[in-house]
């Protein structure tokens, strides 16, 4: 087992490699009150009060998050009391803002089952709900108490589950992390399921990039955004395929295209910007998407959360683990470099 400290709102502790079930005892013992949240996917069984929702970012809405709130009313569920979000990212979204929300805060414990939720979607308390207007708009930053990592949830996933979760691996590798990178170098998504120790080494490498950055800017005011690499394309493509899309296949692609840019715009190596393609196709994710619909991506672009009066702001690299922000792109100039990505 390995751990992982988080210092930010609270200090807590990411544990990788551990018995879910074991471990749960003790968050339980002592508690009035536990309640698991858990999706009609993964139904995961335990002895404590259930609640299930839909599963993936069709639960992530108002509709869903009231449908909690009524259960955690109805169980009598208090400040004191403890709620645990088992499921994947999205899961973990809406559970951490259900918590967030009850009560004004009451604690939550994430265990995620997804490799995406492991990395990311579990650790640094970004909780949201989507809009009609974007993904993740209503939300609140609120920490979990714990994060328990079993790898054993990997086995039971989807190949195209583990394909996206990489992409939120191979971003901090990017921003942060040059060994997660070398890591990658000349393997395939199957040479990674199919080796336990690397598993736990990429995700441990991943959540320490992760951990480090919020421990530093919790709320986002400025470094934080680095973890959003690839995300400002990657929400326009989310919203505009209905969501058909995995978060960490549009994460590819916007990281495919922000490397494009930042050729472009600031001189970024085409080695690097070659390297993305090599590493995000080795996992079997996306590096394209469809050219003739660029002025609807723009337009949703526009309404991300780093936009500031009227421009459209990317979290961008000048090199390997070297964060940098692009803010004054031309239109001609990202729609030069989504034609480079595009189909």
């Amino acid at each position: 087992m390995k751990t992982v400290p988080v210092s930010a709102e609270r200090h807590y502790q990411v544990e990788i490699g551990v018995q879910w079930r074991s471990a749960l005892n003790d968050w339980v013992e002592g508690r009035n009150k536990v309640v698991a949240i858990t999706s009609e996917k993964f139904a995961v069984k335990t002895d404590l009060p259930t609640i299930e929702v839909p599963d993936g970012e069709s639960g992530k809405s108002a509709e869903v998050l009231t449908f909690i709130w009524e259960q955690l009313g109805k169980l009598g569920i208090n400040r004191g009391d403890l709620i645990i979000g088992i499921g994947g990212g999205a899961l973990t979204d809406l559970v951490g803002f259900a918590a967030a929300t009850w009560m004004r805060g009451i604690d939550w414990l994430a265990i995620p089952t997804t490799v995406a939720g492991m990395v990311d979607a579990a650790i640094g308390g970004k909780t949201a709900i989507n809009s009609t207007y974007g993904k993740n708009l209503i939300g609140a930053f609120h920490s979990p108490v714990g994060v328990l990592i079993d790898l054993d949830f990997i086995k039971s996933l989807e190949a195209r589950d583990d394909s996206a979760g990489m992409a939120e691996v191979i971003k901090c590798g990017f921003i942060a992390d040059r060994e997660i990178l070398e890591l990658l170098r000349n393997k395939s998504l199957k040479d990674v399921m199919n080796d336990p120790a690397l598993q736990e080494e990429l995700i441990f490498r991943a959540v320490s990039v992760k951990a480090g950055v919020v421990g530093i800017d919790f709320k986002e005011s400025y470094e934080r955004e680095i973890l959003n690499y690839g995300h400002t394309l990657r929400h326009a493509i989310e919203k505009h395929s209905g969501f058909t899309l995995r978060h960490g296949e549009a994460v590819a692609i916007g990281m495919c295209f922000i490397a494009e840019l930042a050729r472009l715009r600031i001189g970024l190596a085409e080695e690097v910007v070659a390297l993305h393609r090599e590493l995000i196709q080795g996992m079997k994710l996306p590096i394209s998407y469809k050219k003739e619909v660029w002025d609807e991506l723009l337009d949703l672009m526009a309404l991300d959360k780093k936009a500031k009066a009227g421009t459209i702001r990317f979290v961008a690299i000048d090199a390997i683990s070297s964060c940098t922000r692009i803010e004054d792109a031309t239109f001609d100039e990202m729609k030069l470099a989504y034609e480079r990505i595009s189909l």
